[in-house]
């Protein structure tokens, strides 16, 4: 789960790491009301979305007078914000962080990130800031400065002064990175972190290091315990239909091809999509319905996969180990009754009580396509779909 980078603050600020002062606003009234309370002379008015390179896509605005920031936060909200990261559909801006712009001296890069391989955590530091990490990899990878945190003990105090003297700071201002660099992995730890970014981390003219901006991504599985952390959740950054499929605890993931995805565990799902391509065509969504293949899951499913207009031609592939083929059968066929389904559907089913399961579906009358087995049904489905597109061109 990904967090605002407003909300990313709140957080590292409660462990001590040093950021700017800033308000949320969800009007331009509200962003000039911010700026007054906030002092100064000089704001920063920033889009608040799921997604890094804002400032390249003009989702950051630097603003002298309160009429600035008005006219910012006007044009920033209710925009989708394009950048590349968001794809060209953008991510919906509803609203904007506030920020006295101070000024700095220096830029550098700070990041925490779970290293699944090496099943630690792992810390990069760059002199380069302001760059995403893969600019910084690409132009100069010596530039870029590692530490693997020892789980047993976490991240040590010498680690951080190692990376504080690799950035070029003189001993005093170590000493504040030291600090920062220590709270923000409390932070990671202590919030179940998977990511946690900080770029660009600043020296200012008074030999302050803040967190200038902040990006934190979390482990869905932790939410349970990080019940603040879950309330930050903000749906609207999400595709519908995932949001959608998180509610009914559906995995689906929108992809851009017309074949729609059912299937049951996530490496028969991958395998599904793999065999899709190999017979040339071109997967709409991953979608795993997990191990309970209820017909009302596949009820959702359908409906979800059904949404995208994209979508041609449908290929279930179900494996019923726990589960048992005539269930799932039925399953589909009670489905099939409740959605509305316009388009080819392809079923392929093998496992336990396999023949029965093929049984109801034969008996169901119900205009469906079988296959006995993965290669056959992805090259059924890819068929079915370039007659279901010809015929919606001819109609068209």
């Amino acid at each position: 789960m990904d967090v605002h980078e407003y909300q990313a603050k709140e957080l590292l600020s409660q462990f001590g790491v040093a950021v700017p002062k800033g308000a949320v606003a969800f009007s331009p009234d509200q962003a000039v009301y911010a700026a007054t309370e906030l002092g100064g002379s000089f704001w920063a008015v920033k889009a608040q979305v799921h997604a890094g390179a804002r400032g390249k896509a003009g989702g950051i605005k630097l603003c002298k007078t309160y009429h600035e920031v008005r006219e910012a936060a006007s044009e920033l909200l209710g925009k989708n914000l394009v950048t590349n990261q968001t794809g060209p559909e953008g991510k919906p801006v509803q609203r904007v962080y506030v920020e006295v712009a101070e000024p700095f001296e220096k830029e550098f890069y700070l990041g925490f990130v779970l290293d699944r391989k090496a099943e630690r955590i792992r810390v990069i530091a760059s002199k380069e800031g302001g760059m995403e990490i893969e600019e910084i990899a690409d132009k100069d990878p010596e530039a870029i400065i590692q530490v693997v945190v020892e789980p047993a003990v976490g991240l040590q105090a010498f680690q951080a002064r190692e990376i504080a003297f690799k950035l070029g700071l003189d001993i005093k201002e170590v000493q504040r990175a030291t600090s920062l660099i220590l709270n923000a992995y409390r932070a990671f730890r202590d919030c179940d972190a998977s990511m946690l970014e900080v770029n660009p981390l600043v020296l200012t003219k008074d030999n302050r290091v803040l967190a200038l901006d902040a990006k934190m991504s979390f482990d869905d599985n932790a939410l349970f315990r990080q019940h603040a952390v879950a309330d930050m959740h903000d749906p609207s950054q999400e595709d519908p239909r995932e949001a959608k499929a998180a509610e009914h605890n559906l995995n689906y993931i929108g992809l851009d091809g017309e074949i729609g995805c059912i299937v049951n565990g996530a490496g028969l799902a991958m395998a599904t999509m793999d065999m899709i391509k190999h017979a040339g065509g071109n997967p709409a969504n991953f979608l795993d319905v997990g191990g309970g293949a209820s017909p009302d899951r596949i009820a959702t499913a359908l409906k979800l996969v059904l949404s995208d207009e994209n979508v041609q031609a449908i290929l279930v592939n179900i494996f019923a180990g726990i589960n048992r083929c005539d269930w799932v059968a039925k399953g589909v066929v009670l489905a099939c009754e409740q959605v509305d389904i316009k388009v080819p559907l392809v079923v392929r089913l093998a496992g336990t009580n396999v023949e029965e399961g093929k049984k109801i579906l034969a008996e169901s009358g119900l205009d469906l396509i079988t296959a006995d087995t993965l290669a056959e049904a992805a090259q059924k489905a890819v068929d079915a779909c370039g007659a279901q597109s010809e015929l919606t061109a001819a109609t068209a």
